[in-house]
């Protein structure tokens, strides 16, 4: 094998892990997060929105279905109103995306696993145009991470 997929639905336990949708939560400038992917979708709505504190703290698909409920055209983190798809919210997603590995040893350790492969991310289905996170773009920070792991 010369890749890994890091995908809820990946047939190799290290891919799973990898996923935004997995179960590891983490603290990020003090709010608790169940997963990252619970945190992409809970940002998407504004600090008034009543579903925002249980999408930040959902994981596994349960977050990933909030998306449904955002306008994606900002989205709101420690008081400021950030555009979507702009260099700080990517920026931004970067920082939940390390803070996952950093405070779930094990979701680390998965990770420095994958030496040697290539990181990808393959759902099977194609990539909405809009979506929050590029697949280039997520397999490229996990890469990061991983290289710069002891």
């Amino acid at each position: 094998m010369t890749t890994i997929n890091a995908a809820f639905k990946s047939d190799d336990a290290r891919g799973r892990v990898l996923s935004n949708l997995s179960p590891h939560g983490f603290i990020l400038d003090g709010v608790r997060c169940g997963s990252v992917e619970g945190f992409i979708q809970g940002i998407k709505l504004p600090p008034d929105d009543p579903r925002r504190e249980e999408t930040l703290a959902a994981h596994g698909f349960a977050a990933w279905k909030m998306r449904v409920h955002a306008k994606g055209e900002f989205v709101w983190w420690n008081g400021m109103t950030i555009t979507y798809r702009s260099p700080e919210h990517a920026a931004l997603i970067r920082r939940a995306i390390e803070a996952k590995f950093a405070q779930n040893p094990d979701a680390l350790e998965a990770l420095k696993a994958t030496r040697g492969l290539t990181i990808i991310h393959e759902t099977g289905h194609p990539e909405s145009p809009t979506t929050t996170l590029p697949a280039v773009v997520y397999c490229e920070i996990l890469t990061t991470i991983r290289d710069a792991a002891s």
